[in-house]
């Protein structure tokens, strides 16, 4: 009964990673490149909109709710000793917890900070902008991509559990 759970977990740990994936990919592939195409000035002012509403959103839930179930994962994955699953579970822990928490926390978000800390669509924000959409977007891809990975990991996980394996 208990593989079940732990089945069923890794599969909405799969989900809940696969949709921040989603949203990072978004940012990294549409949003942030429309705002720079924007005036400076309205990219800046949109960006600072955003950081302060993402602190309302399912997506912060699910991006910050992951770190402990992962941690969660990483430690199962320890403790069955080795094998194919267990190293499964615990690449897909770390990538979620180092590249898609970890860069969130250490990269994107003190330069959300910075550019939060400045006057709303001022100049130092439209001076910062060049810099901070270029540095942000690529630590973007980072975590996009080890989200994508950590749910992929979780998902195969999950189904070589559900064979036997």
């Amino acid at each position: 009964m208990f593989e079940v759970w732990i089945i069923w977990g890794l599969a909405a740990a799969s989900l809940a990673s696969g949709l921040v994936a989603g949203v990072f990919l978004s940012f990294s592939d549409f949003v942030i490149r429309s705002l720079v195409a924007a005036e400076p000035a309205a990219g800046t002012r949109a960006m600072q909109h955003i950081n302060r509403e993402v602190y309302r959103t399912v997506f912060l839930t699910l991006l910050l709710g992951l770190v402990p179930v992962s941690v969660l994962i990483l430690v199962y994955g320890v403790t069955m000793q080795g094998g194919a699953v267990a190293a499964l579970l615990i690449g897909a822990a770390g990538l979620y917890l180092l590249g898609g928490f970890g860069v969130t926390a250490l990269g994107n978000v003190p330069m959300n900070r910075r550019l939060d800390a400045m006057a709303l669509g001022g100049s130092e924000a439209r001076a910062y902008w060049p810099a901070y959409a270029s540095r942000w977007t690529r630590w973007n891809h980072i975590r996009a991509l080890a989200a994508f990975g950590a749910s992929l990991g979780y998902l195969v996980a999950a189904l070589l559990l559900q064979g036997g394996g």
